[in-house]
């Protein structure tokens, strides 16, 4: 298994990955990484011939946690071919008729994704975070920690809620949002909006 970036967030990722059974062995960055806790292989940046042929025949994911570099990483991968797995941690709670997409999606431990809800392509869903019923989260979009969406809240694509926010039901996030740490959000939030407190302005 090979994780593309290898920083605080790939750290994560790659414990969900082994908690899930997975052997990370190589990594992808921009740069040899001097700090390597998991000592892992450096293959080279992800374009890399090296790096394209390791990843045309070894599962891989993309841990970046900047929504705009995933997406790009994503979509160049793509365009050769290749896409990332899941990586979902085993105690995260997931509900039958949840919808899960197949690429790039991380669920960490903790998180509770309830019935009828979508995950996006890409999603991150940190530690804990919780995703109600009839949710959606648009591709590449990031749910922080300890988040809380209620029922029927949709989330854009590419948007990031903060740690420990919460989304009331209903509520419509847009597309490029950014909602600040602990704010409360009981208005819809228009596209590319950046909004905090509580309640959230």
């Amino acid at each position: 298994m090979i994780v593309i970036g290898y920083s605080g967030h790939a750290y994560v990722a790659c414990s969900i990955l082994k908690a899930a059974g997975r052997n990370v062995t190589a990594y992808c960055d921009q740069e040899e990484k001097s700090n390597n806790p998991f000592g892992l292989q450096y293959l080279g940046t992800e374009s890399s011939a090296a790096a394209l042929q390791a990843l045309q025949s070894h599962p891989f994911f993309i841990a970046i946690g900047n929504n705009g570099i995933r997406k790009k990483v994503y979509g160049t991968l793509r365009d050769k071919g290749v896409l990332p797995l899941n990586a979902i941690h085993p105690s995260a709670v997931i509900c039958p008729s949840a919808n899960i997409a197949a690429n790039g999606v991380m669920i960490a431990a903790g998180a509770l994704i309830q019935p009828l809800a979508y995950i996006g392509n890409g999603v991150i869903c940190n530690t804990g975070s919780i995703i109600e019923h009839e949710c959606r989260v648009g591709d590449f979009a990031h749910i922080g920690p300890g988040t809380v969406l209620c029922g029927n809240v949709t989330v854009g694509e590419n948007s990031f809620i903060g740690a420990g926010a919460v989304v009331r039901q209903g509520i419509r996030i847009g597309s490029n949002c950014i909602i600040g740490a602990g704010a409360v959000v009981i208005k819809d939030v228009p596209e590319a909006a950046t909004v905090f407190g509580v309640p959230a302005r």
